[in-house]
């Protein structure tokens, strides 16, 4: 029934964010960040985590500030990214700039397909709408089989609304990716979790967690290049993305041990990329075991991956 509950919210805001203008959107967005931030202790305590693992400095009124404006990011994600079915192609590109868009053109026109790693982080399906809406590129991503099936099918059907193909993360998902960087697709990946627990150990911010294994094992096995890049918000409506020349990916030895290498390499991209504006970072939920292990001791415990950390420690 809970579930339920949260489709039919996420239903209820895409209608209102569309529905409403932009200026009442603005402040729905600012209420609905101000409600969740009061409302949600164990989300608010990881958000805060998190930050200061970025910037260790936070602490007292400056810390539940940065929380606060995390908080207010995304929901200004949120609502940004309901109302793009109903933007023009000249909106939507008047509302993004983008620094070394060639690393991703060059390699679409050279016919490898590209795959592209990004954290939670500002606007990123403004970013897959503008690839789709105005270059008219095949964009390809991969989401979180989420429960109930009415939710995941609500984020899907959404994202296909933007013209984006989706790839449900599971058995054939690596499978479908590579087909789709055979038809030249742009692959977008959000690499910062751990979602299924079967990644590289390594440490993030000075830290030891796991990081998905997949975007390095793709790059490897199909000679795509691989990127990083965040798309931050800029101003009241503006967007500024950052695309990184490409990682290197040349065989040097034993495929997991490349894919060990390149991992290390992309995180220490990713922790750049957050960074640079860490309250824009939405990711609030539990991402390294001490967070699991914190909620647990408060009596909120939150399921782990399936598989540890160090099930990839030979990797």
């Amino acid at each position: 029934m809970a579930l339920d509950v949260v489709t039919a919210a996420y239903r209820a805001g895409a209608f209102v964010s569309r529905s409403l203008p932009l200026p009442l959107a603005d402040g729905m967005a600012r209420f609905l960040s101000r409600t969740a931030a009061r409302v949600s202790r164990e989300r608010r305590m990881i958000v805060a985590r998190h930050l200061r693992r970025v910037r260790p400095e936070l602490e007292g009124r400056a810390l539940r500030r940065a929380v606060d404006a995390t908080f207010e990011s995304y929901a200004r994600y949120w609502v940004e990214s309901f109302r793009l079915p109903d933007m023009s192609t000249e909106q939507v590109d008047a509302g993004f700039v983008v620094q070394d868009f060639h690393h991703i053109s060059d390699a679409i026109a050279a016919g490898t397909g590209v795959i592209v790693t990004m954290p939670h982080l500002g606007g990123w399906d403004w970013a897959g709408f503008w690839l789709t809406s105005v270059h008219g590129y095949e964009v390809t991503v991969v989401v979180e089989a989420v429960e109930p099936p009415a939710l995941f099918e609500f984020f899907a059907s959404f994202r296909r609304e933007l013209g984006i193909n989706i790839v449900p993360l599971g058995p054939s998902s690596g499978t479908e990716i590579l087909r789709a960087l055979a038809h030249n697709h742009v692959i977008c990946l959000l690499a910062d979790r751990d979602i299924t627990g079967d990644g590289i150990e390594l440490d993030m911010f000075g830290e030891r967690t796991s990081i998905p294994a997949g975007p390095a094992m793709l790059a490897l096995r199909s000679g795509a290049p691989l990127l990083t890049a965040a798309v931050y918000f800029e101003g009241a409506h503006g967007h500024r993305a950052i695309v990184q020349a490409p990682l290197d990916t040349e065989r040097r030895g034993r495929l997991r041990a490349d894919v060990d290498r390149v991992t290390h390499d992309m995180v220490e991209r990713l922790e750049g990329l957050i960074a640079h504006a860490p309250e824009q970072w939405h990711l609030q939920q539990p991402n390294w075991p001490s967070d699991y292990d914190l909620l647990e001791a408060i009596g909120k415990p939150h399921p782990r991956p399936a598989a540890g950390p160090a099930s990839r420690r030979e990797a």
